[in-house]
C-alpha cells in the first residue's frame, strides 16, 4: 500500500520555524518548574554561632556589699552627770589621749558610798589586767607579723626565680597580710584598754574625799576620725550614756550578704572584686572569714532567705581608696573557683533534654547535635568536660526551628 500524502513542497520547507523555537515551550515549562522547586527548598536558617575556646573561667558569687571600719570605738558617759555642749562634727580628726571630747560635770556624788568605790576600785583592777592582756597580744602580734615578714621576702625570691608555685606565694602574702593587720588591731585594742584604765583611775579618784569637785574630762581613746555623733546638746545623762563614735576611717573591711547555700562555697583567702563603689577600677580583696551563724531576711518578692555575711578585708594600697569611707555600698563579687586554662563555650549553647546537657555543633553548613559533659558555670561561660574540642562552632540559642541535621547559616560568631 501506498502513501497518497503529498510531499513538503521547498517553500514550505523553507518557511517552517526553526527547531530550537519549537522547543521553547518546553524549556520554559522545565524553568518554571525549576523556579517552583527552589523557591519551596528549604532555606538554611540563620542562627547565632559562638566558638568553643580555651582561657581562663572565674565563678563567683554576686552580692552587695557595705565597708565599715574595722576598729571602732563608742565612747559613752562614765558615770552620770551634767554634759557640756559637744561641739564636735562628724569627719573631725581626734588625737588619742589629748583631744577632749566631752566634759561632765557633778558626777562625783556617784561614788561617795562604799559600794561605788568598792565598785570603781574593782574596776580599776580589771581595767589594768585587760591593758597587761592587751600589751601582751601587741607583742605577739608583732613577733608573728616580723616572722611571716622575713618569710614572705624569702619566698618573694623564690617566686622571682619560679621556684614556687603561684598558688603557695599567694598563701604566704595573704598570711603576712593578715598577721600586719592583727598586729594593727592588736595595738588599736592596747590603746583602747589604755583609755580605759585611765578613765578607771580618774573615777577613782573622784571617789576620795575632795575629789568631785572638777569636772570629769572624756579625751579620744584612738587616733582617727569622729565617726558619729549621738548627743550634741547640754543635758543631763546617765551612766553608760552613749555620746559619740571613733575610729579609722582608712582601716576598713568589707561586709558581704550573700545567701548561706553560696557561703557554704565560699573559703578564707578567696578572692574578692568590688565594684560599683565609685571610682573607675574595681579595688581588690580577700575573704578573711565567713560568719559561722546566718540570719533569716525577707526578700523584695516576699521570700524568706537565710543569709550570711562574709567579711573580706582590702588589699589594694590606701591611695585608690581615699575616698572611700564607713558604711559606703558596694557591689562584690566573691571568686569560689577559676581556673587559667579551662575548656569553655557560650552558656547559651548547652542545654538540657531528659536530664542530658546538649549541644548544637555546626558541622558542613548543618547543625549536628551532640551530648555535653559540663563543668562549672558562671552564666556567661560553662566549662566543657566532654563532648565538645577547641575551636568548634556552636549554636547559641538554637530555639525549635533548629534540630539535628538542620541546614544553617550562622550569622554572628561570638568568643573570645
Amino acid at each position: 500500500m501506498k502513501n497518497d500524502a503529498p510531499l513538503p513542497s521547498p517553500a514550505a520547507k523553507k518557511n517552517a520555524p526553526p527547531a530550537w523555537r519549537r522547543r521553547l515551550p518546553w524549556l520554559g515549562g522545565l524553568a518554571l518548574v525549576a523556579l517552583i522547586v527552589v523557591g519551596l527548598w528549604p532555606r538554611p536558617v540563620p542562627v547565632e554561632a559562638g566558638k568553643v575556646t580555651r582561657g581562663p573561667l572565674v565563678v563567683t558569687v554576686d552580692e552587695e556589699g557595705m565597708t565599715r571600719v574595722k576598729n571602732r570605738y563608742l565612747v559613752s558617759a562614765p558615770v552620770g552627770g551634767q554634759l557640756r555642749r559637744i561641739d564636735w562634727k562628724a569627719g573631725a580628726v581626734v588625737e588619742a589621749g589629748k583631744t577632749v571630747l566631752a566634759v561632765i560635770e557633778g558626777g562625783g556624788a556617784d561614788f561617795l558610798d562604799a559600794r561605788s568605790q568598792a565598785q570603781a576600785e574593782a574596776r580599776v583592777r580589771a581595767a589594768e589586767a585587760a591593758h597587761a592582756a592587751a600589751a601582751a597580744q601587741v607583742e605577739r602580734a608583732r613577733a608573728a607579723a616580723k616572722m611571716f615578714a622575713g618569710d614572705f621576702e624569702r619566698l618573694k625570691q623564690l617566686f622571682a626565680q619560679k621556684v614556687l608555685s603561684a598558688q603557695e606565694f599567694d598563701a604566704a602574702q595573704m598570711r603576712t597580710s593578715t598577721a600586719a593587720q592583727d598586729e594593727r588591731a592588736t595595738e588599736f585594742s592596747l590603746k583602747v584598754a589604755e583609755f580605759e584604765w585611765q578613765q578607771a583611775r580618774a573615777l577613782l579618784s573622784r571617789g576620795q574625799p575632795g575629789g568631785g569637785s572638777e569636772p570629769l574630762v572624756i579625751t579620744s581613746p584612738v587616733t582617727g576620725r569622729i565617726l558619729r555623733v549621738f548627743q550634741e546638746s547640754a543635758r543631763l545623762v546617765p551612766g553608760g550614756f552613749s555620746l559619740m563614735e571613733v575610729g579609722d576611717p582608712t582601716d576598713l573591711e568589707v561586709r558581704i550578704e550573700v545567701l548561706s547555700r553560696d557561703g557554704v562555697a565560699i573559703q578564707s583567702g578567696a578572692r574578692v572584686m568590688l565594684e560599683q563603689w565609685g571610682g573607675a577600677e574595681s579595688l581588690a580583696a580577700r575573704v578573711r572569714h565567713v560568719e559561722p551563724s546566718a540570719f533569716t531576711k525577707i526578700s523584695a518578692l516576699g521570700v524568706e532567705e537565710q543569709r550570711v555575711y562574709v567579711v573580706a578585708d582590702f588589699t589594694d594600697a590606701l591611695e585608690k581608696r581615699t575616698t572611700l569611707g564607713d558604711s559606703y555600698r558596694v557591689e562584690a563579687r566573691v571568686v569560689v573557683w577559676e581556673s587559667a586554662a579551662a575548656l569553655r563555650a557560650p552558656a547559651g549553647a548547652l542545654f538540657q533534654r531528659g536530664g542530658v546537657w546538649q549541644a548544637f555543633v555546626v558541622e558542613g553548613g548543618a547543625a549536628r547535635l551532640r551530648t555535653v559533659k559540663t563543668g562549672r558555670s558562671n552564666g556567661v561561660e560553662t566549662e566543657v568536660v566532654e563532648g565538645l574540642t577547641e575551636g568548634a562552632q556552636v549554636v547559641v540559642y538554637p530555639g525549635d526551628k533548629v534540630s539535628d541535621g538542620t541546614r544553617v547559616t550562622p550569622l554572628v560568631v561570638s568568643g573570645r
